[in-house]
């Protein structure tokens, strides 16, 4: 029998707004990481079930620092979620990138300084591979999605996530371009 797809979707702005799901519900999720941003609003997309938070909270009051990104996680997982989409407001280091292109990024540089990195800080020692970092078949998935939507998209792209919640300066954003950075945001790490 194959394994049930659930997607759990991370978004910034507007997704509180749960217009676009059918039949939805909200849930709160207790973590033992805290209370993630946001209750979930659970429903579905088409066919496919869906439990969608909203990163920065109701109302967009939290700050990319102090979002609770082990919370969020760990809420969708606990509710059965097998894979996760999560959309970011990026800026562009490439003029062929312009605004309302989507990006798939392949590889991230971590800039943040203040945010816990990891699930297991307070436990034994966990290394975790980061070669990797997105899942090359999701993204191909939505690649496709995105060409058949007739949408302008890069296949590829490295992120560069900064801590915020101030804009990165010019001279940062030439060097994060000079270290092969395609586009820049707050969110992505440790996401």
């Amino acid at each position: 029998m194959p394994h049930e797809i659930k997607i759990g979707i991370i978004g910034g702005s507007g997704l509180e707004d749960p217009a676009f799901i059918d039949d939805y519900s909200t849930t709160k999720v207790a973590t033992p990481y805290g209370d993630p941003s946001s209750d979930l609003i659970l429903g579905r997309i088409g066919d496919i079930p869906v439990a969608v938070i909203s990163r920065h909270g109701e109302g967009h009051t939290i700050n990319p620092t102090n979002v609770n990104y082990g919370a969020n996680i760990w809420s969708l997982k606990d509710q059965g979620c097998s894979h996760i989409l999560a959309t970011t407001a990026c800026g562009s280091l490439h003029d062929e990138i312009k605004p309302g292109n989507f990006v798939f990024p392949d590889q991230f540089i971590d800039r943040t300084t203040k945010r816990i990195t990891s699930f297991y800080n307070d436990a034994s020692v966990q290394h975790v591979p980061m070669g990797t970092p997105f899942c090359a078949k999701t993204s191909a998935v939505l690649q496709d999605q995105a060409h058949k939507l007739g949408l302008s998209f890069h296949p590829k792209g490295t992120v560069v996530t900064i801590e915020g919640p101030r804009f990165s300066s010019r001279a940062e954003s030439m060097l994060f371009k000079s270290w092969g950075c395609n586009i820049i945001n707050m969110s992505t790490v440790p996401e």
